[in-house]
């Protein structure tokens, strides 16, 4: 099948596309866009999490036909022209990022949760990443960077 779609403000399209292909592969193998990271594909670690029209899902459990016609939202189409996005910077400059296979999930997981609580205590920030996991286990330097993009 051929899926067309939008993703970080571009049009997309690939053709061949499997019935039963994820929506991560997808944008990793077909499109070329290793923004997302393959880590479970079962929707445990996060590592993939994505927008898919404005809410955050775990692009290895979305099946890439799901996303035809619609927009596709990676850590990569975060920033802007102006440079990285608050809650990129924040991850940067607070270390919070060591090997970096969970960052690109994590930082859209805390946009997320900032776009809805803006000013989110531990407790709020713990369940929101709870579905994003560090094998690093960093997570203070996390939670550092969380409480520094929400200022």
């Amino acid at each position: 099948m051929r899926v067309g779609l939008e993703v970080d403000g571009k049009a997309r399209t690939a053709d061949d596309v499997e019935v039963g292909e994820s929506l991560l592969f997808l944008l990793r193998e077909r499109l070329g866009l290793p923004g997302s990271k393959n880590a479970c594909e079962q929707g445990e670690c996060g590592s993939c999490t994505v927008y898919l029209d404005d809410e955050a899902v775990c692009a290895c459990l979305v099946a890439a036909g799901q996303a035809d016609g619609r927009r596709v939202v990676t850590v990569a189409g975060l920033s802007g022209d102006d440079g990285l996005h608050p809650v990129q910077q924040a991850f940067l400059d607070a270390g919070a990022v060591q090997c970096g296979f969970c960052t690109p999930g994590l930082v859209v997981a805390v946009h997320d949760l900032l776009r809805r609580t803006p000013d989110p205590g531990d407790a709020e920030i713990r369940e929101a990443l709870a579905g994003n996991l560090c094998r690093c286990t960093g997570y203070e330097k996390i939670f550092d960077a969380v409480r520094a993009a929400a200022r």
